[in-house]
Protein backbone atom coordinates (compact mmCIF):
# COMPACT_ATOMS: atom_id res chain seq x y z
CA UNK A 1 0.00 0.00 0.00
CA UNK A 2 1.61 3.59 -0.96
CA UNK A 3 0.03 6.42 0.73
CA UNK A 4 -0.49 9.21 -1.73
CA UNK A 5 0.56 12.74 0.41
CA UNK A 6 3.82 12.80 1.14
CA UNK A 7 5.29 13.17 4.84
CA UNK A 8 7.75 16.01 3.64
CA UNK A 9 4.89 18.68 2.67
CA UNK A 10 5.41 21.64 4.45
CA UNK A 11 3.47 23.86 6.90
CA UNK A 12 5.93 26.99 5.94
CA UNK A 13 4.54 29.32 8.44
CA UNK A 14 5.26 26.56 11.58
CA UNK A 15 8.57 24.57 9.78
CA UNK A 16 6.40 21.80 10.40
CA UNK A 17 5.90 18.74 8.28
CA UNK A 18 2.27 17.59 7.78
CA UNK A 19 1.98 14.92 10.29
CA UNK A 20 0.66 12.38 6.89
CA UNK A 21 1.45 8.60 6.97
CA UNK A 22 4.77 7.16 6.47
CA UNK A 23 4.74 4.45 3.08
CA UNK A 24 4.82 1.25 4.48
CA UNK A 25 6.64 0.27 1.34
CA UNK A 26 9.31 2.81 1.86
CA UNK A 27 13.33 2.02 0.84
CA UNK A 28 15.89 1.65 2.61
CA UNK A 29 13.55 2.31 6.02
CA UNK A 30 15.81 2.32 9.77
CA UNK A 31 15.84 3.27 12.63
CA UNK A 32 16.27 7.23 12.84
CA UNK A 33 19.04 8.81 15.34
CA UNK A 34 16.02 10.30 17.55
CA UNK A 35 14.52 6.97 17.87
CA UNK A 36 17.59 5.11 18.79
CA UNK A 37 18.10 8.07 21.44
CA UNK A 38 14.68 7.72 22.59
CA UNK A 39 16.08 3.34 22.99
CA UNK A 40 18.71 5.00 25.34
CA UNK A 41 16.92 6.82 27.73
CA UNK A 42 14.49 3.95 28.20
CA UNK A 43 17.24 1.83 29.13
CA UNK A 44 18.01 3.95 31.87
CA UNK A 45 14.62 3.13 33.50
CA UNK A 46 15.03 -0.60 32.56
CA UNK A 47 18.56 -0.43 34.39
CA UNK A 48 16.80 0.85 37.06
CA UNK A 49 14.43 -1.67 37.55
CA UNK A 50 16.70 -4.25 37.33
CA UNK A 51 19.02 -2.82 39.71
CA UNK A 52 15.97 -2.77 42.59
CA UNK A 53 15.10 -6.22 41.35
CA UNK A 54 18.17 -7.23 42.33
CA UNK A 55 18.53 -5.54 45.46
CA UNK A 56 15.10 -7.29 46.71
CA UNK A 57 16.00 -10.40 45.38
CA UNK A 58 19.33 -10.91 47.36
CA UNK A 59 17.01 -9.41 50.59
CA UNK A 60 15.06 -13.06 50.17
CA UNK A 61 11.91 -10.75 48.86
CA UNK A 62 12.19 -12.89 45.29
CA UNK A 63 7.78 -12.55 45.53
CA UNK A 64 7.89 -9.04 46.03
CA UNK A 65 10.84 -8.29 43.44
CA UNK A 66 9.20 -10.28 40.92
CA UNK A 67 5.71 -8.45 41.39
CA UNK A 68 6.96 -5.13 41.73
CA UNK A 69 9.64 -5.51 38.83
CA UNK A 70 6.64 -7.03 36.59
CA UNK A 71 4.31 -4.30 37.09
CA UNK A 72 6.59 -1.18 36.45
CA UNK A 73 8.40 -2.69 33.75
CA UNK A 74 4.76 -2.53 32.20
CA UNK A 75 5.41 1.10 32.17
CA UNK A 76 8.16 0.98 31.07
CA UNK A 77 7.88 -1.60 27.97
CA UNK A 78 3.97 0.30 27.39
CA UNK A 79 5.38 3.61 26.72
CA UNK A 80 8.23 2.43 24.37
CA UNK A 81 5.37 0.35 22.11
CA UNK A 82 3.43 3.24 21.73
CA UNK A 83 5.90 5.70 20.61
CA UNK A 84 7.52 3.41 18.06
CA UNK A 85 4.73 2.15 16.55
CA UNK A 86 3.24 5.73 16.40
CA UNK A 87 7.13 6.46 14.53
CA UNK A 88 6.47 3.85 12.03
CA UNK A 89 3.44 5.36 10.33
CA UNK A 90 3.45 9.42 11.57
CA UNK A 91 7.10 10.27 12.35
CA UNK A 92 7.49 13.66 10.65
CA UNK A 93 11.54 14.21 12.08
CA UNK A 94 10.45 18.32 12.56
CA UNK A 95 10.91 20.79 15.55
CA UNK A 96 7.88 19.80 17.08
CA UNK A 97 7.94 16.45 16.91
CA UNK A 98 11.32 16.09 18.05
CA UNK A 99 10.40 18.44 21.17
CA UNK A 100 7.33 15.84 21.68
CA UNK A 101 9.84 13.11 21.73
CA UNK A 102 12.12 15.00 24.65
CA UNK A 103 9.15 15.48 26.74
CA UNK A 104 8.25 11.64 26.49
CA UNK A 105 12.37 11.30 27.18
CA UNK A 106 11.52 13.70 30.51
CA UNK A 107 8.47 11.24 31.44
CA UNK A 108 10.73 8.30 31.33
CA UNK A 109 13.17 10.09 33.43
CA UNK A 110 10.65 10.60 35.94
CA UNK A 111 9.28 7.34 35.81
CA UNK A 112 12.79 6.02 36.30
CA UNK A 113 13.15 8.09 39.56
CA UNK A 114 10.26 6.35 41.09
CA UNK A 115 11.00 2.82 40.46
CA UNK A 116 13.02 2.63 43.61
CA UNK A 117 9.99 3.51 45.59
CA UNK A 118 7.20 1.53 43.68
CA UNK A 119 9.59 -2.17 43.91
CA UNK A 120 10.64 -1.79 47.04
CA UNK A 121 7.47 -0.19 49.09
CA UNK A 122 4.80 -0.48 46.67
CA UNK A 123 5.07 3.48 46.22
CA UNK A 124 4.13 4.33 43.02
CA UNK A 125 3.10 7.86 42.66
CA UNK A 126 6.36 9.29 41.17
CA UNK A 127 6.19 6.44 38.52
CA UNK A 128 2.71 6.88 37.64
CA UNK A 129 3.40 10.84 37.26
CA UNK A 130 6.24 10.11 35.09
CA UNK A 131 4.21 7.78 33.25
CA UNK A 132 1.32 9.67 32.74
CA UNK A 133 3.50 12.48 31.87
CA UNK A 134 4.85 10.54 28.66
CA UNK A 135 1.32 8.69 27.57
CA UNK A 136 -0.47 12.10 27.15
CA UNK A 137 2.76 13.47 25.13
CA UNK A 138 1.82 10.58 22.88
CA UNK A 139 -2.12 11.95 23.03
CA UNK A 140 -0.60 15.62 21.72
CA UNK A 141 1.28 13.33 18.68
CA UNK A 142 -2.13 11.65 18.01
CA UNK A 143 -4.55 14.73 17.70
CA UNK A 144 -2.00 16.44 15.47
CA UNK A 145 -2.56 13.40 13.59
CA UNK A 146 -6.20 13.33 13.56
CA UNK A 147 -5.68 17.01 12.31
CA UNK A 148 -3.37 16.55 9.60
CA UNK A 149 -5.02 13.48 7.64
CA UNK A 150 -9.19 12.75 7.30
CA UNK A 151 -8.48 8.80 6.18
CA UNK A 152 -6.55 7.85 9.82
CA UNK A 153 -8.89 10.90 12.19
CA UNK A 154 -11.10 8.86 13.52
CA UNK A 155 -8.85 5.72 14.28
CA UNK A 156 -6.09 8.91 16.16
CA UNK A 157 -9.01 10.66 17.94
CA UNK A 158 -10.39 7.33 19.20
CA UNK A 159 -6.29 6.71 20.36
CA UNK A 160 -6.27 10.22 21.87
CA UNK A 161 -9.34 10.06 23.90
CA UNK A 162 -8.51 6.23 25.10
CA UNK A 163 -5.47 7.38 26.03
CA UNK A 164 -7.27 10.65 27.75
CA UNK A 165 -9.35 8.80 30.01
CA UNK A 166 -7.20 5.99 31.31
CA UNK A 167 -4.49 8.45 32.49
CA UNK A 168 -7.19 9.97 34.10
CA UNK A 169 -7.40 6.76 35.93
CA UNK A 170 -4.19 6.05 36.11
CA UNK A 171 -3.82 9.57 38.48
CA UNK A 172 -7.32 9.03 40.17
CA UNK A 173 -5.49 6.00 41.36
CA UNK A 174 -2.83 7.04 43.19
CA UNK A 175 -4.48 10.69 44.44
CA UNK A 176 -7.88 10.54 45.56
CA UNK A 177 -8.13 6.25 45.68
CA UNK A 178 -4.59 5.99 47.25
CA UNK A 179 -5.85 4.51 49.69
CA UNK A 180 -7.66 1.98 47.76
CA UNK A 181 -4.54 1.61 45.19
CA UNK A 182 -3.48 -2.25 45.00
CA UNK A 183 -2.37 -4.73 42.32
CA UNK A 184 -6.01 -5.40 41.18
CA UNK A 185 -6.67 -1.67 40.28
CA UNK A 186 -3.44 -2.06 38.73
CA UNK A 187 -3.98 -4.69 36.52
CA UNK A 188 -7.46 -3.33 35.56
CA UNK A 189 -5.44 -0.43 34.43
CA UNK A 190 -3.28 -2.45 32.37
CA UNK A 191 -6.07 -3.92 30.80
CA UNK A 192 -7.54 -0.79 29.55
CA UNK A 193 -4.09 0.23 28.51
CA UNK A 194 -3.63 -2.66 26.28
CA UNK A 195 -7.24 -2.27 25.07
CA UNK A 196 -7.48 0.62 23.62
CA UNK A 197 -4.90 0.09 20.54
CA UNK A 198 -7.51 -3.17 19.96
CA UNK A 199 -10.94 -0.86 19.76
CA UNK A 200 -8.79 2.39 18.14
CA UNK A 201 -7.52 0.07 14.97
CA UNK A 202 -10.84 -2.04 14.76
CA UNK A 203 -12.82 -0.08 11.32
CA UNK A 204 -9.19 1.66 9.75
CA UNK A 205 -5.81 0.16 10.60
CA UNK A 206 -2.94 2.47 10.38
CA UNK A 207 -0.06 1.61 8.18
CA UNK A 208 3.13 0.57 9.35
CA UNK A 209 6.41 -0.12 7.91
CA UNK A 210 7.39 -4.05 8.97
CA UNK A 211 11.33 -4.27 8.54
CA UNK A 212 11.34 -1.23 10.32
CA UNK A 213 9.18 -2.25 13.37
CA UNK A 214 11.42 -5.28 13.04
CA UNK A 215 14.15 -3.67 13.42
CA UNK A 216 13.40 -1.61 16.47
CA UNK A 217 12.45 -4.23 18.39
CA UNK A 218 15.45 -6.22 17.39
CA UNK A 219 17.90 -3.14 18.12
CA UNK A 220 15.83 -2.37 21.39
CA UNK A 221 16.54 -6.20 22.87
CA UNK A 222 20.03 -5.71 21.47
CA UNK A 223 20.39 -2.73 24.11
CA UNK A 224 18.47 -4.49 26.67
CA UNK A 225 21.05 -7.57 26.53
CA UNK A 226 24.24 -5.06 26.02
CA UNK A 227 22.97 -3.10 29.11
CA UNK A 228 22.55 -6.50 30.90
CA UNK A 229 26.14 -7.64 29.95
CA UNK A 230 27.81 -3.71 31.44
CA UNK A 231 25.49 -4.61 34.44
CA UNK A 232 26.71 -8.57 34.96
CA UNK A 233 30.82 -7.12 34.36
CA UNK A 234 30.57 -4.59 36.89
CA UNK A 235 29.40 -7.08 39.33
CA UNK A 236 31.72 -9.48 38.65
CA UNK A 237 34.15 -7.44 38.65
CA UNK A 238 33.42 -5.35 42.39
CA UNK A 239 33.34 -9.33 43.52
CA UNK A 240 36.65 -10.02 42.13
CA UNK A 241 38.38 -6.94 44.21
CA UNK A 242 36.60 -7.99 47.39
CA UNK A 243 36.96 -11.35 47.00
CA UNK A 244 39.87 -14.09 46.68
CA UNK A 245 37.76 -16.90 44.97
CA UNK A 246 38.56 -16.05 41.59
CA UNK A 247 37.85 -19.50 40.36
CA UNK A 248 34.40 -19.11 40.68
CA UNK A 249 33.92 -16.06 39.93
CA UNK A 250 35.48 -15.99 36.64
CA UNK A 251 33.22 -19.36 35.95
CA UNK A 252 30.58 -17.41 36.97
CA UNK A 253 31.35 -14.73 34.53
CA UNK A 254 31.52 -17.28 31.81
CA UNK A 255 29.08 -18.59 32.34
CA UNK A 256 26.76 -15.77 32.45
CA UNK A 257 28.74 -14.06 28.86
CA UNK A 258 27.81 -17.59 27.30
CA UNK A 259 23.93 -17.21 28.09
CA UNK A 260 23.73 -13.83 26.77
CA UNK A 261 25.41 -14.49 23.32
CA UNK A 262 22.86 -17.32 23.50
CA UNK A 263 20.25 -15.24 23.98
CA UNK A 264 21.44 -12.96 21.48
CA UNK A 265 22.00 -15.85 18.45
CA UNK A 266 18.51 -17.21 19.27
CA UNK A 267 16.57 -13.70 19.47
CA UNK A 268 18.18 -13.08 15.95
CA UNK A 269 17.77 -16.54 14.57
CA UNK A 270 15.26 -15.54 12.35
CA UNK A 271 14.02 -12.22 10.67
CA UNK A 272 10.57 -10.82 12.21
CA UNK A 273 9.28 -8.54 9.55
CA UNK A 274 7.27 -11.24 7.82
CA UNK A 275 5.55 -12.11 11.32
CA UNK A 276 3.66 -8.35 11.59
CA UNK A 277 1.65 -8.77 8.22
CA UNK A 278 -1.80 -8.28 9.74
CA UNK A 279 -3.56 -6.54 12.82
CA UNK A 280 -3.84 -10.01 14.79
CA UNK A 281 -0.05 -10.64 13.99
CA UNK A 282 1.32 -7.23 15.28
CA UNK A 283 -0.98 -7.87 18.21
CA UNK A 284 1.06 -10.59 18.92
CA UNK A 285 3.98 -9.34 18.01
CA UNK A 286 4.35 -6.36 20.08
CA UNK A 287 2.55 -7.44 23.29
CA UNK A 288 4.48 -11.12 23.34
CA UNK A 289 7.48 -8.50 23.36
CA UNK A 290 6.87 -7.40 27.19
CA UNK A 291 8.43 -10.87 28.04
CA UNK A 292 11.43 -10.74 25.74
CA UNK A 293 12.47 -7.57 26.98
CA UNK A 294 11.53 -7.81 30.43
CA UNK A 295 12.88 -11.06 30.86
CA UNK A 296 16.03 -10.13 29.25
CA UNK A 297 16.59 -7.31 31.51
CA UNK A 298 15.90 -9.36 34.25
CA UNK A 299 18.57 -11.55 33.76
CA UNK A 300 21.20 -9.82 34.99
CA UNK A 301 19.95 -9.12 38.25
CA UNK A 302 20.49 -13.28 38.36
CA UNK A 303 24.15 -12.91 37.75
CA UNK A 304 23.96 -10.76 40.29
CA UNK A 305 22.01 -12.38 43.13
CA UNK A 306 24.70 -15.64 41.91
CA UNK A 307 27.58 -13.97 42.89
CA UNK A 308 25.81 -12.66 45.86
CA UNK A 309 24.85 -16.56 46.76
CA UNK A 310 28.30 -17.47 45.85
CA UNK A 311 29.57 -14.99 48.57
CA UNK A 312 27.23 -16.03 51.30
CA UNK A 313 25.61 -12.55 51.48
CA UNK A 314 22.14 -13.48 49.30
CA UNK A 315 19.11 -14.67 51.70
CA UNK A 316 17.57 -16.72 49.50
CA UNK A 317 17.24 -20.76 49.18
CA UNK A 318 20.11 -21.99 46.67
CA UNK A 319 16.91 -23.23 44.58
CA UNK A 320 15.86 -19.92 44.49
CA UNK A 321 18.57 -18.25 44.15
CA UNK A 322 19.68 -20.24 40.82
CA UNK A 323 15.59 -19.58 39.16
CA UNK A 324 16.79 -15.81 39.46
CA UNK A 325 18.83 -16.70 36.35
CA UNK A 326 17.50 -19.88 34.53
CA UNK A 327 13.46 -18.71 34.77
CA UNK A 328 14.38 -15.14 32.81
CA UNK A 329 16.21 -17.38 30.33
CA UNK A 330 13.37 -19.98 29.85
CA UNK A 331 11.09 -17.48 29.41
CA UNK A 332 13.19 -15.10 27.21
CA UNK A 333 13.76 -18.18 24.26
CA UNK A 334 10.11 -19.64 24.86
CA UNK A 335 8.66 -16.34 24.06
CA UNK A 336 11.12 -15.45 20.96
CA UNK A 337 10.23 -19.23 19.91
CA UNK A 338 6.71 -18.42 20.09
CA UNK A 339 7.15 -14.92 17.90
CA UNK A 340 9.50 -15.78 15.87
CA UNK A 341 11.18 -19.43 15.51
CA UNK A 342 8.13 -21.98 15.97
CA UNK A 343 6.81 -20.97 12.61
CA UNK A 344 9.62 -21.55 10.72
CA UNK A 345 10.85 -25.02 12.14
CA UNK A 346 9.57 -28.80 11.72
CA UNK A 347 7.62 -30.20 14.80
CA UNK A 348 10.67 -32.33 16.14
CA UNK A 349 13.23 -29.55 16.03
CA UNK A 350 10.90 -27.02 17.65
CA UNK A 351 9.47 -29.83 20.03
CA UNK A 352 13.05 -30.41 21.23
CA UNK A 353 13.86 -25.84 21.49
CA UNK A 354 10.75 -26.35 23.81
CA UNK A 355 12.25 -29.56 25.84
CA UNK A 356 16.09 -27.38 26.14
CA UNK A 357 14.48 -24.62 27.22
CA UNK A 358 12.15 -25.84 29.81
CA UNK A 359 15.31 -28.30 30.49
CA UNK A 360 17.33 -24.70 31.40
CA UNK A 361 14.22 -23.28 33.78
CA UNK A 362 14.08 -26.31 35.56
CA UNK A 363 17.66 -26.78 36.15
CA UNK A 364 16.97 -24.40 39.04
CA UNK A 365 16.19 -27.18 40.86
CA UNK A 366 19.92 -28.16 40.65
CA UNK A 367 21.41 -24.88 42.18
CA UNK A 368 25.06 -26.06 42.17
CA UNK A 369 24.65 -26.58 38.39
CA UNK A 370 22.38 -24.53 37.19
CA UNK A 371 24.25 -21.36 35.75
CA UNK A 372 26.47 -24.03 33.80
CA UNK A 373 23.74 -26.40 32.54
CA UNK A 374 21.86 -23.11 31.81
CA UNK A 375 24.90 -22.20 29.42
CA UNK A 376 25.23 -25.56 28.09
CA UNK A 377 21.19 -25.99 27.43
CA UNK A 378 20.94 -22.51 25.54
CA UNK A 379 24.14 -23.59 23.84
CA UNK A 380 22.89 -26.90 22.52
CA UNK A 381 20.00 -24.88 21.51
CA UNK A 382 21.84 -22.42 19.28
CA UNK A 383 23.37 -25.72 17.46
CA UNK A 384 19.75 -27.36 17.17
CA UNK A 385 19.03 -24.31 14.93
CA UNK A 386 22.03 -24.08 13.40
CA UNK A 387 21.25 -27.58 12.23
CA UNK A 388 18.20 -27.07 11.24
CA UNK A 389 19.35 -23.82 8.95
CA UNK A 390 21.93 -26.10 7.44
CA UNK A 391 19.57 -28.98 6.23
CA UNK A 392 16.85 -26.33 4.75
CA UNK A 393 20.25 -25.07 2.89
CA UNK A 394 19.89 -21.89 4.80
CA UNK A 395 23.31 -20.68 6.26
CA UNK A 396 23.52 -19.01 9.54
CA UNK A 397 19.69 -18.45 10.92
CA UNK A 398 17.69 -15.63 8.75
CA UNK A 399 20.44 -12.84 9.70
CA UNK A 400 22.30 -13.71 6.04
CA UNK A 401 19.01 -13.94 4.67
CA UNK A 402 17.40 -10.51 5.94
CA UNK A 403 19.18 -8.59 3.41
CA UNK A 404 17.86 -10.12 0.33
CA UNK A 405 13.95 -10.80 1.80
CA UNK A 406 11.36 -8.53 -0.05
CA UNK A 407 10.10 -5.73 1.52
CA UNK A 408 6.27 -6.53 3.15
CA UNK A 409 3.76 -3.86 3.03
CA UNK A 410 0.83 -4.74 5.33
CA UNK A 411 -3.06 -4.56 4.04
CA UNK A 412 -3.56 -3.52 7.62
CA UNK A 413 -1.86 -2.21 10.38
CA UNK A 414 -0.34 -2.01 13.66
CA UNK A 415 -0.18 -1.63 17.46
CA UNK A 416 0.51 1.70 19.47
Amino acid sequence: MTIPNSPTRRWPAAGLRRMVPRDPAEAHRAASPLELFFDLVFVVAVSFAATDLHHLEVRGHLADAVAGYVLVFFAIWWAWVNFTWFATSFDTDDWLYRVTTFVQMAGVLVLAAGIGPAIEHGDDFVATMGYVVMRLAMVSQWLRAATAHTRYRRTALEYAVGITVVQVLWVLRVTVLADLASTLTFLLLVVAELAVPVVAERTDTTPWHTRHIAERYSLFTLIVLGEGLVASANAVIGALAASERIGPLLALAGAGLVIVAAMWWISFARSQHDRITSLPRALAFGYGHYVVFAAAAAMPAGIEVAIAASEGTARLAPAAAAATISVPVAAFVLAVWALALRPTLGRPTSALVVVLTLAAGFSAFLPQLSLVLTAILLAAIVVTLEVADRNRGRGTSGVRSRGRARAVAPASSRVS
